[in-house]
């Protein structure tokens, strides 16, 4: 399972990367500030990206996200109980669940219809968050003491 947790971590890392790179000001992979929320936001009308406040507050939880498998699996010492570890684990990984799912419903389509958001969020974003979801729920249950 250390694999497991390290791979989680290795894409969390650059997750939370590329919102701290839009949070001061990065357009990748757009070209400009409208293109690159396009991309990435994807909301209806969406014309500029969050604010930067907004991108770091994501970065932080994403950051912590990215601590929390490597602190499960015991790689560095944690004030909190291996059963407390798990059962965050299980719910971080319900949120990622969550949103990959909601990416595949036509409500969330109507929600962010923009493109290339919309293709990008069915073959790219929302099947990499079922994997993530996944990826922390296996751990969770495999870690849970028993």
């Amino acid at each position: 399972m250390t694999i497991l947790a390290f791979a989680l971590s290795v894409v969390l890392l650059l997750i939370t990367t590329l919102h701290v790179y839009w949070g001061i000001g990065g357009i990748w992979p757009g070209t400009d500030t409208k293109s690159c929320a396009r991309a990435v936001v994807g909301f209806r009308g969406v014309d500029e990206m969050p604010s930067s406040l907004a991108s770091f507050a994501v970065a932080a939880c994403l950051a912590l996200a990215t601590l929390w498998p490597l602190a499960l699996e015991g790689v560095f010492a944690s004030p909190f109980p291996k059963q407390g570890l798990a059962a965050t684990a299980l719910m971080i990984g319900l949120v990622f669940l969550g949103r990959g799912i909601a990416g595949f419903t036509p409500w969330w389509r109507q929600l962010a219809p923009e493109q290339p958001f919309a293709r990008l969020d069915q073959r790219l974003y929302s099947p990499l968050c079922l994997l993530i979801g996944l990826g922390f729920a296996i751990l969770a249950i495999t870690e849970f003491p028993a």
